[in-house]
């Protein structure tokens, strides 16, 4: 067997981040100014979103995670320093605890008014930030193998990610109410398994030649295999409220990818397991976090989420050397004894019961750890 090259799983990684008014603590239109200053900086890696209150930024293209890190931090510094500039704040959480989508406004392009047009109010409401991470693979035939067998992770690392336990000013019981909100959309959550990626293709071109969608980015699952691109992107996860917590997500998923590659190469498979049964998993995920259970198919009993989640570091383990991301993944061991974003969200509004606190904190961790 010849050695692998570990070079290939290259990592892109993408953040939207909510802008807020430093007076009233509420969502607020930039009208693209922190787009517009930002894009002097870094050209298109920062980019306006449909609602005027997000701003996306995305980094190039990382050899490792240590380049991830350095982009990501880079991009977070100078949105901040962007967005202070002009009199506002910027911040990472799924949801943002009490503004309401009606006031907010919608990005003046053809794009959005599209979308706005086909979904209505489901596209009104889809005030929400994500975190996507991009895997590079030798080849798409590679991608759409790794996409099925990885959608069994997706919820552990999703429950690391969980950061948005409010909306609209209301405490909604789950650890990420974001992922309840975007399902409202079509085309979303987990993936099928596809056969091939010809398999995949054929299915992006029946929904073009019957006009349900114009191009294969109106796809917006948990995880997707890139039209054109060799590439695996992962998309389930609300933003991180911490640079730590997303360099450790994006260094677990690549090191699924790297270990699944591995797996193959050694003529083994992951058991690939059905849509509605991942489905339990998320939904666990996003109502509990890292504090309840979810189901381990092969035993097919319920299992403590922790556990789970150390299983997943075991299995990924000798991977990881290769990969130079053992330091990113250790403070995977942080998020497990302190709690996700959504922890430390309802912790202070356990404390004071007011939602300004609680934006407080999101706005003053968005450089943690710089």
């Amino acid at each position: 067997m010849s050695a692998i090259s570990y070079k290939q799983f290259t990592i892109g990684v993408e953040e939207e981040y909510m802008v807020i008014d430093p007076v009233t603590r509420e969502l607020k239109s930039h009208e693209q100014k922190i787009v517009h200053e930002g894009q002097k900086l870094f050209k298109e890696k920062v980019k306006a979103e449909m609602h005027q209150a997000v701003v996306e930024v995305g980094t190039d293209i990382c050899a490792d995670v240590e380049e991830a890190l350095l982009d990501v931090t880079n991009l977070r510094k100078n949105i901040h320093d962007i967005a202070g500039g002009l009199g506002l704040w910027v911040g990472a959480s799924g949801t943002h605890p009490f503004s309401h989508w009606q006031k907010q406004l919608i990005t003046d392009h053809v794009r959005y008014k599209e979308i706005v047009n086909e979904f209505q109010d489901a596209a009104r409401s889809n005030l929400i930030f994500g975190l996507h991470v991009h895997v590079g693979m030798e080849t798409r035939e590679i991608a759409i193998h790794i996409a099925n067998s990885a959608r069994y992770f997706l919820p552990h690392v999703f429950a690391l990610s969980t950061n948005s336990p409010f909306w609209e000013g209301r405490m909604t019981g789950y650890k990420s109410y974001r992922t309840k909100v975007f399902e409202k959309f079509p085309r979303t959550g987990i993936p099928d398994i596809f056969n091939s990626i010809e398999d995949y293709d054929n299915y992006i071109k029946v929904l073009i030649k019957t006009n349900c969608i114009d191009n294969a980015k109106k796809i917006w699952w948990d995880l997707r295999v890139h039209p054109v691109f060799n590439t695996v992107e992962f998309r389930i996860c609300d933003i991180p409220m911490t640079i730590n917590e997303t360099i450790a997500i994006t260094a677990i998923f690549q090191a699924i990818c790297a270990k699944l590659y591995k797996l193959r190469s050694q003529n083994m498979n992951f058991i690939m397991y059905g849509r509605a049964l991942i489905n339990e998993n998320k939904f666990r995920a996003s109502r509990y976090g890292l504090d309840g259970k979810l189901i381990d198919f092969g035993k097919e009993e319920e299992v403590d989420t922790k556990v789970l989640i150390y299983e997943l570091l075991d299995f990924i383990d000798d991977v990881v050397p290769h990969l130079g991301s053992k330091h990113a993944i250790s403070h995977v061991h942080e998020i497990m004894d302190n709690g996700t974003g959504s922890d430390r969200q309802l912790d202070a509004f356990g404390k004071s019961h007011n939602f300004l606190d609680v934006v407080d904190l999101i706005q003053n961790s968005f450089l943690k750890g710089i």
